[in-house]
């Protein structure tokens, strides 16, 4: 088979579109045919040299695909070859095939395309696991979502709406903004223009965010906290901004508030799929309603996913990249 190969970290340029062995489905496995994956940050950093993958682990990016299965390893009950399904990964998806647990797969929703549903399981995952079952979102509640515009912003928005939320989101320029409202968010803030703590407090009578979605990390976790409601919760996914900040505790404590911490990519297997399951019971139906739908920016050739990294980087993009197998 062919995929995205890394034979030396570097820019864009350092994906290589190469031929390869064949990956085979192991105990609890099953192979699938790759129609489609999508481009992750973390696929940058992967590239840039700044993350690697899990032991184990395919060496090739790519978090998350849709396809159809080739093959059933031993022990999986449930799938069949031909199923159509999108899976979450510990990489791979930049490839024609590639080996997946049997507890990462998701069928195809209804009313969403093969190609399409590459764009879903990452996005996904990470909202569900980081808003609702970490950050216990209530509706009601208010959510601060940084980078409303990028795959995960435009996937938080519809979710929190989905459960009766009041959604405030960054993004950088009225374009953006514009595409965020569209999706149902309430209130906008441009982050090169405005300060999102004075804006938040402005419009929440002071109260601020009761749950904070943040992908800065250092940059911003001081304002993150004055932008933080009493009880509220941080929940910081991505390190743009840096890896090292200094805390005020007693904020925190004046607030009753909590901060986590978490990636998707390097959980246990049975972590991700338990998040699975949840996504399937609680968000499947809200996607095939029609309620939550992915918002794709492009779909490119996977021999030119180094142009897709080009667009990632820019951050010229709103919503996913996918590249087609």
């Amino acid at each position: 088979m062919h995929a995205i190969t890394i034979e030396q970290p570097g820019g864009p340029e350092a994906l290589v579109w190469a031929e390869v062995p064949d990956p085979v489905a192991g105990e609890g496995e099953v192979l699938v045919d790759v129609a489609a994956s999508a481009v992750n940050r973390a696929d940058v950093l992967q590239r840039q040299g700044f993350y690697d993958p899990p032991p184990g682990a395919s060496r090739y990016p790519g978090l998350e695909c849709s396809g159809r299965i080739a093959a059933v390893g031993p022990g999986v009950s449930g799938w069949a070859a031909g199923d159509e399904v999108c899976a979450l990964l510990s990489g791979g998806g930049y490839a024609e095939r590639v080996a997946v647990p049997a507890g990462q797969l998701l069928p195809v929703p209804a009313g969403v395309d093969l190609i399409t549903a590459a764009a879903l399981p990452e996005v996904v995952c990470t909202v569900w696991s980081n808003v609702f079952m970490v950050a216990h979102l209530r509706p009601g509640e208010t959510v601060l979502v940084h980078g409303g515009s990028s795959g995960i912003g435009t996937m938080a928005i519809q979710l929190a709406k989905a459960v009766g939320a009041t959604v405030a989101v960054t993004a950088g320029g009225p374009e953006k903004l514009s595409r965020c409202k569209e999706l149902g968010a309430d209130i906008l803030i441009d982050y090169r223009e405005q300060d999102f703590v004075e804006e938040l407090r402005a419009a929440t009578g002071g109260a601020g965010a009761d749950v904070i979605l943040d992908i800065m990390g250092a940059k911003y976790l001081a304002r993150n906290l004055d932008a933080l409601a009493v009880n509220g919760r941080l929940a910081v996914i991505g390190l743009q901004g840096g890896v090292k900040a200094e805390l005020n505790l007693g904020a925190l404590l004046a607030k009753r508030a909590a901060i986590t911490a978490t990636s998707l990519r390097a959980r246990p297997p049975a972590e991700k799929a338990a998040i699975v399951a949840a996504v399937r019971e609680h968000v499947w139906p809200l996607v095939e309603a029609g309620r939550v739908r992915p918002v794709v920016h492009a779909t490119v050739p996977m021999r030119d996913a180094a142009g897709a990294h080009r667009t990632m980087e820019s951050s010229t993009h709103v919503g996913k990249l996918l590249l087609t197998g």
